[in-house]
């Protein structure tokens, strides 16, 4: 007898399984037809499906959260190393311009072509450093630049690896628009998944 209740629950849960997997496609097809058409013509039925069965238990849902505040934080910790570099070098440029100022109100007149002679020279080298500012700069973008590209391949990995439709390591620019399109709608779909489960309608 208890075999047949094991069977029973089985059947109830492959039931509520199959009728999640309706709603999480019927919810991404729908909010695929917001997408430009180039994108809806991409994201077949079966894509669209094996997407819906990835997101069945949640697990996936919680990947891309993860992601994201990883993202969010890399950026926010890149942002502030490029700022930082760009007020360390901006206090420079200050200093010398509050340097040569007090350098010439507290000239004597007579000493004045003598004094702006040597700040001109001063300014040429500072120039000179400014050139190499712009280029610590450019370096820092490049490595900003290759931080996040690692970043998305990263992602990219998690969720191939977790066996989200959709999800390979690429650096294609097509598919990796299609891909932040992927994770918009799961994340879409997280939100409506949340107003669901506190009682709120879509």
């Amino acid at each position: 007898m208890d075999r047949y209740a094991g069977a029973g629950d089985e059947a109830a849960d492959r039931a509520r399984q199959q009728e999640r997997h309706y709603q999480l496609l019927s919810a991404l097809q729908s909010l695929v037809k917001e997408l430009p058409s180039s994108f809806q013509q991409r994201l077949s039925y079966t894509t669209l499906s094996d997407l819906a069965l990835a997101l069945l238990d949640g697990t996936v849902f919680e990947i891309v959260q993860g992601l994201l505040e990883i993202q969010h934080l890399t950026e926010k910790s890149l942002y502030n190393q490029r700022l930082r570099l760009q007020n360390e070098h901006r206090v420079l440029r200050q200093a010398l311009r509050q340097k040569h100022l007090e350098a010439q109100q507290t000239c004597r007149p007579h000493n004045l072509p003598v004094l702006q002679a040597a700040q001109q020279r001063e300014l040429e080298t500072w120039q000179a450093m400014e050139h190499r500012i712009r280029e610590e700069q450019q370096a820092m973008d490049r490595k900003i630049v290759l931080e996040l590209d690692r970043k998305v391949a990263d992602q990219q990995s998690t969720l191939e690896k977790a066996g989200v439709a959709g999800f390979y390591v690429t650096t294609n620019p097509q598919e990796l628009t299609l891909q932040m399109n992927l994770l918009e709608l799961i994340r879409k779909l997280q939100q409506r998944d949340c107003q669901l489960s506190t009682g709120l309608s879509w």
